[in-house]
């Protein structure tokens, strides 16, 4: 005849959903019910945290398993402490309560897929000497809400894709396409708008998928799941027509949560949109979506937006914070964020200029120190002032000094005074000017150089006796 009715476990909840998360305190009972007296080595309960992947792959006649596993935390307290001697424990009824703290830090929530799980629990066992151990499990549904710069998950989000058609067809077409944010919760739709110009000869479908993808990783091997959610498809757009279209996805209740901070296992989210076109390569672009918690999921679910390029509009992969990419070639000014798509995550996301003042001050110096250079002149510092002062400061700035090196001025170019007389030429001395001469003035004290003085006189040049006359005392002896 046995000697134990049941060993039961009931978990307290802290929410109304039943969850629990990093910090959160596991309190409970155990509850032993007895027929007759037994004899005890411990009755003790542990909680823990797991991640175990797991998969077979066949390669020619050879099989080949890979397997990983993680652990996070484990904890263990005695309800029926461990002593020398065997405890009697009589019959009835016997509960035992129990009180565990959940380690701090970013741990994955609880995940169960095909080849792998992240599985967090209970469990209590009765041993007893020269039999089996009795236990008794409870999994605890545990969400994570490890998520950084959760607050910039709540921006909406932008991208292009271009194409140019091929054999088939010709012409182009050009998507543009708007998703409210980025972070959404189970139950809560994704608002998109697509405003799509059709310049091709082609018809054209546009279609809307939420996907999710499932990475396991073991011994540097992975093993994907894709599945797709939801899909949604629009009619058709003709050829040479111009459409905006909006879609609503709706997330599933009870989704599996984005998984980001496992070593082993991953789960992410994205929002394809893509112009299905016969005998063609598809235009896509891709978003990705983040599944929160719903106490995480921030602010009020925003309609739909208006027009392709909303204030404030972000995007990038969410694993990594990316700089703002550069504009795309095919980028107009009716379209400053269009870029082309090659794989999911390459398309070009919307980020701000940097801004600028609309009149900075270059020099701050006296006005008119530097005159503008002459735009014959080619050699030298020939370039103007620069319009705009580099937000970077200048790059000759010394560290051990405050001053600022700045290239030398241009050279002046130099104006006639007001007072300066106007020389004339004289009608009996007429001047050479040169036809090349410089279009620069000399200044009101410096001679014309351009005046040939030896042309002034039409005399012959006096005689060398005149200039040096000879006298008696000069004259040469005739006895040397």
């Amino acid at each position: 005849m046995p000697s134990i009715r049941s060993l039961t476990m009931t978990l307290d909840a802290v929410n109304e959903n039943g969850t629990f998360s990093e910090g959160d305190r596991l309190t409970g009972k155990v509850t032993l019910d007895l027929i007759k007296e037994i004899t005890v080595q411990s009755l003790h309960i542990k909680a823990k945290g797991d991640a175990v992947v797991r998969w077979t792959q066949k390669r020619g006649d050879h099989s080949h398993t890979y397997s990983a596993q993680r652990r996070y935390f484990k904890l263990k307290q005695f309800l029926v402490p461990v002593e020398s001697k065997d405890t009697i424990i009589p019959r009835g009824t016997h509960v035992y309560k129990f009180s565990f703290n959940i380690p701090p830090g970013s741990m994955p929530s609880s995940f169960k897929g095909t080849h792998g799980k992240i599985v967090y629990k209970l469990e209590a066992a009765l041993s007893r000497s020269w039999r089996m151990d009795r236990k008794v499990e409870k999994e605890i549904h545990f969400v994570s809400k490890s998520f950084p710069n959760l607050q910039s998950l709540m921006s909406s989000q932008v991208a292009s894709a271009k194409k140019e058609m091929g054999l088939f067809s010709k012409g182009h077409v050009q998507m543009d396409v708007t998703v409210d944010r980025r972070a959404y919760a189970p139950g809560q739709t994704v608002a998109i708008v697509a405003k799509i110009n059709n310049s091709s000869s082609s018809d054209m479908t546009p279609k809307f998928s939420l996907i999710r993808d499932v990475l396991f990783h073991a011994s540097s091997n992975v093993k994907q799941e894709r599945s797709v959610i939801h899909k949604v498809v629009d009619s058709c757009i003709r050829s040479h027509t111009e459409k905006s279209v909006s879609c609503v996805i709706r997330i599933p209740h009870g989704q599996i949560q984005t998984i980001q901070n496992c070593e082993i296992i991953s789960v992410e989210y994205y929002l394809k949109v893509y112009l299905d076109i016969s005998f063609a390569s598809d235009p896509e672009v891709t978003f990705p979506v983040v599944i929160l918690p719903p106490d995480l999921a921030l602010g009020t679910q925003p309609g739909v937006a208006a027009g392709p390029y909303p204030a404030g509009a972000t995007g990038g992969p969410s694993r990594s914070d990316f700089p703002p990419l550069a504009v795309s070639k095919h980028s107009s000014p009716a379209s400053p964020h269009s870029g082309s798509h090659e794989y999911p995550g390459a398309q070009r996301y919307s980020a701000p200029g940097p801004a600028y003042p609309a009149s900075p001050q270059m020099y701050a110096a006296p006005p008119n120190v530097y005159w503008g250079q002459p735009a014959h002149m080619s050699r030298g510092y020939n370039n103007p002032v620069p319009q705009h002062a580099s937000p970077y400061g200048s790059p000759f700035s010394s560290s051990s000094s405050t001053s600022v090196l700045h290239p030398p001025p241009t050279a002046p170019a130099f104006h006639p005074s007001p007072s300066a007389p106007e020389i004339q030429p004289s009608p009996s001395a007429p001047f050479n000017i040169s036809p090349t001469a410089p279009s620069y003035n000399a200044l009101p004290s410096t001679p014309m150089m351009n005046t040939d003085f030896l042309s002034q006189s039409d005399e012959p040049p006096p005689a060398y006796s005149l200039l040096f006359p000879s006298s008696a005392t000069d004259t040469p002896d005739a006895n040397k």
